[in-house]
Order: C-alpha cells, then sequence, then structure tokens
C-alpha cells in the first residue's frame, strides 16, 4: 500500500468487527511509528493498549456515569474551543448529521442520538482501545507532535489492513478512566483510539466525508 492508498483509504471507523487483532501486528505498526517527527526530538507521545478484561473493565467503569449526563462530563481540556465557528463549526456538525443520517437516526430522535453516542465508549466493537496521554507541561508544538504520530500510526495501520478511530469523546470521562487505568497523576489524558477491522456492510462506516476545498484552507504566494 502506498502513502497516498493509506491516506485515501483512511477514515473513522465506526463500526467493527471482531477479528481479533494481533500484539506483534501493533508491535510493528507503534515501532515503526516510532520515527514520526517531533520537535526537538522530545517524542512527548505515552499510550496504553488495552483489550480483553481490562478493555471491558473501563467499557462497564465509564457505562455507569451515563445516567448521569452532562454532570459526568469532566474533561482536563477543552475538545472543542468556545469560538468555534464559520466553516469550522459547519464541518463539525455537517459529518454529524451526516452520519446520523447514514445510520438512519433524525435528528430530532435524541434517544437514538444518545444510544448511538455511547458506542464511542465500546470504541465501536474494535478489539482494541489505546490511551493516549502526554506530561501536563507539555505545550501546543508538543500537542502537535502528538498529532503527527498518532497520524503516522493510523496510515501505518491501513498498511497492515487495519482500520482506527481517534476519539477524543474518551477525553470526556477522565476522572473514570484513571480509576480503572494507571495514568500518571502529573500526565493529560488525551483521547483513545479504537483499533481494528472495518465492518465492510455498515452504513457509518460508507457514507462520504466532506472536505474543504483547496483554496478554503490554503494560499500560495509567489507563484506564476
Amino acid at each position: 500500500m502506498t502513502p497516498t492508498e493509506a491516506v485515501a483509504t483512511r477514515r473513522s471507523v465506526r463500526a467493527f468487527t471482531d477479528q481479533l487483532v494481533e500484539r506483534e501486528t501493533l508491535a510493528r505498526v507503534l515501532e515503526k511509528a516510532q520515527r514520526s517527527p517531533s520537535g526537538g526530538n522530545v517524542q512527548p507521545w505515552n499510550a496504553i493498549v488495552l483489550t480483553g478484561e481490562p478493555m471491558q473493565t473501563l467499557f462497564d467503569r465509564v457505562a455507569q456515569e451515563f445516567p448521569k449526563g452532562r454532570a459526568a462530563l469532566k474533561p482536563e481540556y477543552d475538545i472543542y474551543p468556545d469560538g468555534l465557528d464559520g466553516r469550522y463549526e459547519e464541518h463539525r456538525f455537517g459529518v454529524g448529521e451526516d452520519m446520523y443520517a447514514a445510520l438512519g437516526i433524525a435528528r430530532e430522535d435524541k434517544g437514538k442520538r444518545l444510544q448511538w453516542f455511547a458506542q464511542n465508549f465500546r470504541a465501536f466493537g474494535a478489539p482494541v482501545l489505546m490511551l493516549v496521554h502526554t506530561p501536563k507541561y507539555m505545550g501546543p508544538p508538543q500537542w502537535s507532535d502528538i498529532g503527527m504520530w498518532l497520524q503516522t500510526v493510523m496510515l501505518l495501520l491501513r498498511e497492515e489492513g487495519l482500520d482506527s478511530c481517534a476519539q477524543e469523546a474518551w477525553a470526556a470521562y477522565s476522572p473514570q478512566v484513571r480509576e480503572v487505568v494507571d495514568i500518571p497523576a502529573d500526565h493529560i489524558f488525551f483521547c483513545g483510539m479504537a483499533i481494528g477491522y472495518r465492518d465492510p456492510d455498515a452504513p457509518v462506516n460508507a457514507f462520504d466525508v466532506e472536505r474543504a476545498r483547496l483554496e478554503d484552507s490554503v494560499r500560495w504566494e509567489g507563484w506564476r
């Protein structure tokens, strides 16, 4: 698989099969991903890779919080900025509506939408969940480095025939995650990533994800 093919076929997969993922395969991916760039070679990423009983224990713990609604949500950082607007907010809102349309869930059906949202916290049926954290003193440049590492991991997973879904949603339940998973107290919990094999027949894995036009994101200067 070429890098172009990996980029073209990567998507946030939200329905996985129950096919197991070999530890050796993930170790190979993560070992290669250590070549990801980082400013000053700081390499600020840290991860815990869960499967089996530890992962189920986490699912069960977070499930206890659902009846509490928003009162249980305590992320350690702002997942989206308060001032998100314009095309940025349009893209965010649009992908959600397109996803629910693919699932056949109407906008007014709040119950079914909430049920689907809860699937985030079962990693959409994936057999592996990776949790990412970094020291609290790391700043925006190091968070950017973590993003480059995550992208590298996701593309290398495609090379292995695997898929993923990066899930900042897990950050909303940071206290509960820390109860179950040993994340250092001086680290901030950033996100989860579901990893497994996509269900090719699931509609949620097939809807078109609109991307911004190049001219909306890139300006050219000095070119003829």
